[in-house]
């Protein structure tokens, strides 16, 4: 990979009589472009599970509060159950009798007229405590129903999670392969031809005159997350890691922008869904720039036509081209 935007490769090796291949087999450069296909498919699958693991938490979260709230149900339902056991007692004592039969047994009509004014206020409040249990009790039905679809939730997440980890891990593992069965020579060449990929792309989308009409200035907050992300270079990419020792693309810049102090959704699909889109022509360092049609890598822009990004697996965060692939659209966190 390039380390600036505008590093231009290294001059070609002299032809050699094995530069041409063998019919039937397929070119260095068509090894590398199923190379990146099988890279680009498992970012795609790295966009699922980055996905499925945040609503994943979000689930737990949920079901910890809901199971708070069956807890302080049920204490409320026994403090109700006790009081109502207090009033049959009571009941239970005066013998259920009419209020006019205890009047005219009772020795101080006076006295019994001021205990029966207390106890209809303490049947009146009987009657109150019967409507909130009921109410509790309908309440801790509604919870345990909740529950259930949050668990339901969570079990299929805990699928997507594990089918797009094999679907990564499968991806890489045949890209490594590919790689591997080259000879060491056929390796330098395809770094060669990646390079030499990414100048083209560089250098056709500066020539469009872009970069005279960028000239965006950093926010305070942009700035702060410019110098986290480019203090990672050099840290390798990790799919689904979020640091502090690696990093996936979404993860790089979701932790930059936290530790400016502004929190952004962790997956780059996410991230070009919900923050403010802006023009390429407006955008300032700190800003984020999708790629691909299907929003499956982001990187950091940093300034003259750079972004700092973490690429792929087997390769480390860096600074590259912002035209070295292709561009989405551009997003701003602090907008």
């Amino acid at each position: 990979m390039p380390t600036t935007a505008f590093a231009a490769p290294s001059p070609s090796p002299e032809p050699t009589t094995t530069a041409t291949p063998a019919p039937g087999t397929k070119s260095l450069d068509d090894v590398r472009k199923d190379i990146d296909e099988l890279y680009r498919q498992a970012a795609v699958a790295t966009e699922a599970y980055n996905q499925a693991e945040e609503q994943t938490k979000v689930q737990s979260a949920q079901i910890v509060k809901i199971a708070q709230a069956i807890v302080k149900g049920e204490e409320r339902i026994k403090q109700l159950k006790d009081q109502a056991g207090a009033a049959a007692r009571l009941q239970y004592r005066t013998g259920g009798l009419p209020l006019g039969a205890q009047m005219m047994l009772s020795g101080n009509p006076d006295a019994f007229l001021d205990g029966a004014d207390r106890l209809r206020e303490g049947q009146q409040a009987t009657q109150g405590m019967l409507a909130e249990l009921n109410r509790t009790q309908s309440d801790l039905g509604q919870y345990s129903k909740d529950a259930s679809a949050q668990w339901t939730k969570l079990e299929a997440n805990r699928v997507k999670k594990e089918t797009a980890k094999k679907e990564i891990t499968g991806k890489i593992a045949a890209a490594e392969k590919l790689e591997s069965q080259l000879e060491a020579k056929e390796r330098e060449r395809l770094a060669q031809l990646e390079q030499e990929q990414q100048f083209k792309a560089q250098t056709d989308w500066l020539s469009s005159g872009i970069l005279r009409e960028i000239n965006g200035k950093a926010s305070e907050q942009g700035r702060r997350a410019v110098k986290f992300a480019t203090d990672q270079i050099g840290k390798p990419y990790e799919w689904g890691a979020e640091g502090p020792r690696t990093y996936d693309c979404s993860g790089l810049t979701s932790q930059a922008w936290l530790a400016a102090g502004r929190g952004i959704p962790r997956t780059s699909q996410e991230q070009w869904a919900q923050l403010p889109h802006v023009d390429i022509k407006d955008m300032r360092p700190g800003d984020l720039i999708i790629y691909f049609a299907d929003a499956t890598h982001v990187g950091m822009y940093i300034g003259d036509g750079a972004i700092v990004h973490a690429p792929r697996p087997g390769r480390n965060v860096t600074i590259t081209g912002a035209g070295t692939m292709p561009i989405l659209g551009v997003v701003r966190p602090d907008k």
